[in-house]
């Protein structure tokens, strides 16, 4: 087996662990944040806070 074959290999089994893992953490966020929580954040509130409209 070459070289180049095992780095292949190893690519393979390197992106299915991440693959894995984005499920189990998506499964966990999921299961402990809203929908709500999730789609909110501070950085649009300090924005929408100091954002002035001339009229």
């Amino acid at each position: 087996m070459s070289v180049w074959t095992l780095v292949s290999y190893g690519c393979w089994a390197l992106s299915i662990l991440m693959v894995v893992w984005m499920i189990y953490d998506w499964i966990k966020i999921d299961g402990k944040y809203t929908e709500a929580q999730l789609t909110s954040s501070r950085e649009g509130e300090i924005e929408a806070i100091s954002e002035k409209h001339n009229i």
